[in-house]
This record gives C-alpha cells, structure tokens and sequence, in this order.
C-alpha cells in the first residue's frame, strides 16, 4: 500500500538552536488509517505536523507525500480577533468560497447545522472546534491533520470530539493524523499510536484499558468508550519490544519518560 505521506530520517532545528527539535524520525500514514502522535509539551508534536505537510524546512532527512494530496487542516491555534465580526458562513469561505449548500453539509456532518450566521466569537468551544473541522473538510481530504483539537475542551467535549473523528472517517474514509495534547489520553480508534519526545521512542497499537481505575476516574464506569489510556512506561533502556498483542514498540537510547 502506497503512504499518503512517508518521511525517512528526518531531522529539524531551530534557528540560533545547537539542538534539533526532531532527530531520525521515521514516519508514515496510509490511506484511511488514523495515526495519533502523543508526547510531553516540547517534544516536537507540532514541529512534525509542519514538516510533514511541508511548512518547515527540514535539517535532514526527506518527506514524500502522494501526488495531488488533498489535506484538511486543523491548526492548533487559530486566534480571531474579537472585534471582528465574521460569521460562521464567511469563515467557512476562508480562503476559497464555498456554495451555501456545501457549508451547510460540512456544518451537519460535524454536528452543528444551522450556525450559518451565528458570530464566530460567539461559539462555545465545543462549537468552534466542530466549525473548523467543517472548514477541514470542504476539502475533500484524503488525509484530515489534526494538531490538538480538544485543547480547551472539557472531558465530554473530548470524549463528543473524538467520536466525530471516528465517524468521519468511516463516511469519508479519509486517514486522520492526530496530534493530541493529553499524554493519558488517545483515540481508541488509533491504528497507531506514535510517542514522540524529540525522535520515534516507541509506536504500536493503543493498549485498552476501560477497565483500570485510571480510565473511570477520568470518564466515569458509564462513559460510552470513546476513548482509552495509553500508558507505557520508559524506565531502562530498550530496542525492540512486543506487546501483549504482539505488535512492535521501537524504543530510543535515550527514551526515559512517561506518558
């Protein structure tokens, strides 16, 4: 099966920095499969994202992406002046204008119809997230980049999102990248879950655990599932080890963290 977007050793350093943000990075995502990054604040979570689609230049390494591509975007931070006033419907012809009805089936699709002329600075949190994945989606993406979008949300709102996430990729069949912020908290849709912390410390399949106290004392033993905890524990120093499913986790020299 051909990637949608494959990068092979990539490295990325900031300006004026002796230290790269992101080394020897391995990655790739194929078509309708969900992959969710997790990893501490300064790992290079988004740095990977912006590299990946091509928004920063890379130290070394390559990025290949399938030709013509279609990729819906939802950025981490997106900061709307206040006093501007700028309905949903405007927004959602930013940059490229869309017909009435097409918004009007990417705001259904994503749970909030009928938000056409409501303020953009108006919306909840909830609201502004699924807008703009609606925006994401007037694309047509083969590929839908995720960058923290529950950032903000409280837990339903999370749990609400990410039962979006699955169900448009089971009616679009597009892949979904995420990057997601909370390091105990994945997609249980995940096909892959990548840790990173400055380089690939470990990938595989989501471990499910509904049933750890952990799990109930963020959603409750009534929460419908959505979501489960990925914990793994770096405390020594390891190359190749498997799960008890056995999928393959690959594990950095210098991987000493907990996520």
């Amino acid at each position: 099966m051909s990637a949608l977007i494959q990068a092979t050793d990539l490295s990325v350093s900031h300006a004026g920095s002796q230290m790269p943000v992101l080394r020897g990075v391995d990655f790739r995502i194929d078509p309708a499969e969900i992959v969710t990054v997790v990893g501490p604040n300064g790992s290079g979570k988004s740095t990977l994202v912006r590299a990946l689609l091509g928004h920063v230049d890379l130290t070394s390494g390559r990025v290949r992406r399938m030709a013509g591509l279609r990729i819906g975007y939802v950025p981490q931070r997106v900061h709307i002046e206040k006093a501007l006033p700028m309905t949903v419907r405007r927004f959602l012809s930013l940059p490229r204008r869309v017909g009435d009805a097409e918004a009007g089936a990417a705001l259904a699709r994503t749970g909030v119809p009928g938000l056409e002329s409501r303020q953009i600075t108006a919306l909840s949190g909830g609201q502004f997230q699924r807008v703009l994945l609606a925006r994401a989606l007037l694309n047509d993406p083969q590929l839908l980049v995720l960058d923290e979008p529950t950032q903000g949300l409280d837990q339903p709102g999370i749990v609400a999102f990410y039962e979006l996430i699955e169900d448009v990729r089971a009616e679009t069949g597009a892949a979904v990248l995420m990057v997601s912020h909370d390091l105990l908290v994945v997609m249980r849709a995940s096909d892959r879950v990548v840790c990173l912390n400055g380089h690939v410390c470990c990938e595989g399949t989501p471990q499910v655990v509904s049933a750890a106290p952990e799990y109930r004392a963020l959603f409750g033993a009534g929460s419908p599932g959505a979501l489960a905890l990925y914990q793994h524990h770096h405390d020594h120093d390891h190359d190749h080890v498997a799960d008890e499913g056995g999928h393959a986790h690959r594990h950095g020299p210098d991987c000493r963290h907990q996520h």
